[in-house]
This record gives C-alpha cells, structure tokens and sequence, in this order.
C-alpha cells in the first residue's frame, strides 16, 4: 500500500522537540483499514517512507482519528526542515 501527499511539518514540544508531518484524512482512512494487519502494538503502523530523496524507516502514531508521520533529525537537519515547512511524501505501508 503506497501513498503520495503533501502536508506540512508540525512540531510538538515536549521534554523534547519532535517533528512530523500529519497523513491527510483520505490516506489515513486508508491506513486505519489495513492497521491490524501491519500494526505491531499500541496502534502504531511501520512504513518506508520518502521525503528529499531520502528514504527511512518509522512508525505512524495514531492522533485523532488520522496519523502522524514522525520526521527524524536525520531526514529533517540536512533538508534545513522545520515547522511550517510544506514537504511532499512517499510513503509504504510495511504489512507483516
């Protein structure tokens, strides 16, 4: 299952900054239909995604009824990501 979107970064601050980027509603129905298959625990769902031309492995978190795409420094630094940053997506839902 393979999806293509566009969103722009978000930062929750807690103990520490963390960046993602929200999954549009279209695509998180999607992944909710498919979530226990590929979930591992706690709702989370694995996938490969893509961003810059960086490839990555993480885990969506379940927020409100859609999901979050965690950005790590390593894929955000180089790019010079931030909050409020419009970023374009690849992303693969990892079944199994």
């Amino acid at each position: 299952m393979r999806f293509e979107f566009r969103g722009c970064v978000v930062e929750w601050r807690g103990p520490a900054p963390y960046y993602f980027v929200p999954v549009p509603e279209e695509e998180s129905e999607e992944i909710r239909a498919v979530a226990a298959m590929a979930s591992y625990g706690w709702g989370v769902v694995p996938v490969e995604a893509t961003l810059g031309g960086v490839v990555f492995e993480t885990s969506l978190f379940p927020k409100d009824g859609g999901y979050l795409l965690p950005l790590k420094n390593a894929v955000r630094g180089p790019q010079g990501l931030g909050a409020g940053d419009e970023v374009r997506v690849a992303m693969q839902v990892r079944l199994g």
